[in-house]
């Protein structure tokens, strides 16, 4: 799937969502190297929501902090669907946010671990507890986490990743998975039913 990098998702409208709910938010970043946290942060109050992030360039930081199942980075590589998602876990679970969200991908010059510059997955966490009480479900598009989670996990968390196909030189890739990821959270909250108060 591609996506422009326009900046069509308003940080503000996440954010009230979020404090609407109750709900707090986590960000785990590798190719977006913090910009997807900066880019919330530009909302004035936003830490009633935006409890904190890892930039987790190197898949030691992704082991080792935001506890990726080595196996899993071992055989696939960072840049990787199921890597997302276990990012997002991590984010949220470090945190104690309700949910949380990454980037991993290629975004160049170069292709990575046989990966093309463009492709990126943005990751996607929340705990059943907040999904369950919200009746929020992953967006149209995102494949539910398949590896790299034992059966305790999949029962603290729905969690899942989203391709993107991006086109464009490095710092092009990178926002427009920023942007990516903010339509991703957008979207997820927008699962929620309606006569659930404030929705994006």
């Amino acid at each position: 799937m591609a996506r422009a990098a326009e900046r069509a998702t308003s940080p503000r409208g996440i954010i009230q969502t979020l404090a609407h709910r109750g709900l707090t938010l986590a960000t785990a970043e590798s190719l977006t190297a913090g910009g997807l946290s900066s880019r919330i942060a530009e909302v004035p109050g936003t830490s009633v929501a935006l409890l904190g992030g890892v930039v987790a360039y190197a898949s030691a930081v992704k082991r080792n902090v935001l506890g990726v199942d080595a196996q899993l980075l071992a055989d696939r590589g960072a840049v990787d669907p199921d890597v997302a998602a276990a990012m997002a876990r991590g984010a949220a679970s470090c945190t104690g946010a309700d949910i949380g969200i990454a980037t991993t991908g290629v975004a160049g010059p170069e292709p990575h671990e046989g990966k093309p510059v463009g492709t990126v997955y943005l990751g996607l966490a929340c705990r059943n507890s907040a999904r369950e009480r919200l009746e929020l479900a992953l967006p149209a598009g995102c494949a539910a986490a398949a590896a790299g989670l034992g059966p305790e996990t999949a029962d603290q968390w729905l969690s899942g990743s989203l391709r993107l196909e991006l086109h464009g030189d490095r710092a092009a890739i990178r926002d427009a998975s920023v942007e990516g990821a903010l339509k991703l959270v957008e979207d997820f909250l927008a699962t929620a039913p309606h006569g659930l108060g404030y929705s994006v």
